[in-house]
């Protein structure tokens, strides 16, 4: 109830509550931003609609949908995926969020532990649409979920491909979970709230506005172990959502297009920039993306163990570990040229895969069995 009031309370994203409620918890922060008993900086972020006590209402129209609010002290919260954002919250694109409003019959926390982001243009190519379609299918195929935003273009064809596989798809929104939007696409939300989830940290009725798309993006960006982005012109959104996925320390991918077309200028300037790997086909994004021994694009008679070796950044970081003596991360990214954040973001994958250990004085490398 606490969460649900802040939810509506405060718009995404509040630095200030956030904080606030990390400090004395949900109900405490609920009654005294009710009884105004509250630091200038919150004051800021909810003097406008403290007011606003709907969070029964809120509670009730979500549940007549199928839907239900998911907070950080549930099961089902995705701790993993949205503690990376809290260290790039000074980017300003926003941290863990309050609480999620979701609709759906899976278990959220289960289904992003492998998941994908695929983001493009909403002004697409029928070149663009029919690569984030297959991609879409074929991950679907693998048991990877697919996250995205749901609008027109490159959002709507993953999403579409993903369901035609009989898979597990993610439509992230930037407004109400309950509201259908954009229109066109009310059909197509729908089905995913029957097959897959919708995930929204607005409270039901609240409208779509610029600013909350910007919002949204990191929540997909967050709720993916990679992303994708399969076109995006100069100013596209979808380059907003590449650079969370950078800062989050996660594999940013791109798929190459015609150089003559404007959908795709976006894309060549991430990869021209160093910025992103070009992908070309399904198993080249599972394996960025995937766990190590289990996703690998070689065939299982290369792999040298049972787990399997790492590839590409990860190889590097692993080969730069020490084998008698842990070493921080700095030291890490400068002896395998692989970016801090991109190394914070390997080590407890390597860790998971039993094949770096955390010490006291840093990581050292473990040999696979």
């Amino acid at each position: 109830m606490a969460r649900a009031y802040l939810s509506r309370v405060a718009e995404p994203y509040p630095a200030a509550l956030a904080a606030f409620v990390k400090e004395v918890g949900p109900v405490e922060a609920a009654a005294r931003v009710r009884s105004g008993e509250i630091s200038p900086t919150v004051a800021s972020q909810t003097s406008a609609r403290r007011a606003e006590e709907r969070a029964e209402a809120d509670l009730a129209t979500i549940a007549k949908l199928g839907g239900r609010l998911v907070v950080p002290e549930d099961e089902e919260w995705p701790r993993w995926p949205l503690l990376a954002l809290e260290n790039i919250a000074a980017l300003r694109c926003g941290g863990e969020p309050l609480a999620l409003w979701v609709r759906g019959p899976h278990f959220l926390a289960d289904v992003v532990d492998k998941a994908v982001a695929i983001v493009g243009s909403r002004a697409s190519t029928a070149y663009g649409e029919h690569v984030a379609a297959e991609f879409a299918y074929g991950l679907a195929l693998t048991g990877t979920t697919v996250v995205s935003g749901a609008a027109y273009g490159i959002d709507g064809a993953a999403h579409r491909g993903a369901l035609h596989a009989g898979g597990m798809t993610i439509a992230v929104l930037a407004c109400g979970a309950d509201t259908a939007y954009p229109g066109g696409h009310q059909g197509l939300l729908a089905k995913i709230a029957l097959e897959g989830l919708i995930v929204s940290e607005y409270a039901p009725g609240v409208m779509p506005a610029r600013h909350r798309f910007l919002t949204r993006n990191r929540l997909i960006a967050a709720l993916g172990g990679g992303t994708v982005v399969v076109e995006a012109g100069r100013r596209s959104g979808a380059k907003n959502t590449a650079a969370i996925t950078l800062a989050l320390g996660r594999q940013l991918m791109v798929v190459p297009g015609p150089v003559t077309s404007a959908s795709s200028v976006g894309c060549h300037e991430l990869l021209r920039d160093g910025r992103a790997v070009s992908v070309s086909s399904i198993a080249e994004v599972v394996e960025s993306i995937g766990r190590f021994g289990d996703d690998l694009a070689t065939q299982p008679a290369e792999k040298e163990s049972d787990l399997g070796t790492p590839q590409g950044e990860a190889m590097r970081v692993y080969e730069a570990l020490g084998k008698r003596r842990g070493l921080s991360a700095e030291v890490v990214s400068v002896e395998s040229g692989v970016p801090l954040e991109r190394v914070r973001a390997l080590l407890p994958e390597l860790e998971l895969a039993g094949l770096a250990l955390r010490l006291d004085e840093g990581w050292q490398k473990l040999e696979p069995g």
